[in-house]
């Protein structure tokens, strides 16, 4: 996922999807999303340029998971057909959506991607990078947990049936599968300003279960909101410039580049705060570091490369 960490902050503003107009209608498959096959049709479709508006409103009601590939490319093909394959295991709560861009210029151009493959999330139309090549198959169902959990933050809990057009999550598929209490408790707390009552309740629900992953992730981006919360960017960003070896002072700037989407910008301060700091200072930079990258996701690509540099910098 280029990436954005899985918080309010990851719909806001990482591609414009106003410039793909829906064009005129074509003859033959080219105008619509036309499904796969007869086993997936509706859980796995393929997007066009023509039909890729459709695909951005469909967002509003259920996930959606963007695979960007080329037919040139046999790499990037493996990987449709492993996304192909969790799709199906999840049965329905996210629609893949697979855009061969040698075929789809205007895809490939509104999402400015220099290579492929590369997979994106639609959630209330807008886009959440995933992450850039080919993942195993484990990796991309944590990734695929995590969009769940945003998409349902966002009030996106529509599911897609083989063979039928998608629909919303009726009241009896909402009950049959609600989030944890807890979680619920700090959803609500959110969605209510309420940042320490949804902290308190993904406490909570981690003193219960110390392995609840997604509580640990919503508690480091509830962290994150409560932390920039009222903070006034530019002066924080002229503090930061003017004591590049102010640790407190540069954290603050990493984590308004986090909530602003700019994630490798947030790494690589607090990595360069740690190449210019020692004792205590430094290890206070980097446990922050470290924190952040619970907020993005340990699956994260660039996570994965922070932690090498970070690695660099301490040895």
């Amino acid at each position: 996922m280029s990436h954005q960490p899985f918080t309010a902050a990851a719909l806001r503003g990482a591609v414009d999807l106003s410039s793909l107009k829906r064009p005129a209608p074509q003859a033959g498959p080219a105008s619509g999303a036309a499904s796969t096959s007869a086993d997936d049709a509706s859980l796995v479709v393929e997007g066009t340029d023509a039909s890729f508006r459709d695909v951005v409103e469909a967002s509003a009601k259920h996930p959606v998971v963007l695979v960007l590939w080329s037919s040139r490319l046999k790499e990037s093909a493996d990987l449709v057909e492993t996304f192909r394959s969790v799709a199906r295991r999840y049965a329905g709560r996210f629609q893949l959506v697979t855009v061969d861009v040698d075929a789809n210029p205007g895809i490939l151009q509104a999402f400015q991607v220099q290579a492929v493959p590369v997979s994106f999330a639609l959630v209330q139309q807008q886009p959440v990078p995933l992450f850039e090549g080919v993942q195993p198959e484990a990796q991309i169902t944590a990734v695929i947990d995590q969009v769940l959990q945003l998409a349902a933050q966002h009030g996106v809990t529509g599911t897609v049936s083989a063979g039928e057009d998608p629909e919303p999550a009726g009241e009896e598929e909402a009950e049959e599968q609600p989030l944890p209490p807890l979680h619920q408790k700090a959803f609500d707390a959110i969605e209510a300003g309420d940042l320490d009552g949804a902290a308190a309740a993904y406490r909570e629900a981690l003193a219960q279960s110390p392995a609840d992953t997604e509580a640990r992730l919503g508690l480091a981006q509830v962290g994150l909101m409560q932390r920039t919360e009222g903070i006034d960017s530019q002066a924080a960003r002229a503090a930061a410039a003017a004591a590049p070896t102010d640790v407190d002072a540069q954290i603050l700037v990493a984590d308004l580049d986090l909530l602003g989407g700019h994630v490798e910008d947030a790494f690589l301060r607090l990595i360069d705060t740690v190449r210019m700091t020692a004792d205590a200072d430094r290890n206070k930079a980097r446990e922050h570091l470290v924190e952040l990258f619970d907020v993005v996701g340990v699956t994260d690509e660039r996570v994965v490369k922070a932690r090498k540099s970070l690695m660099s910098a301490l040895f």
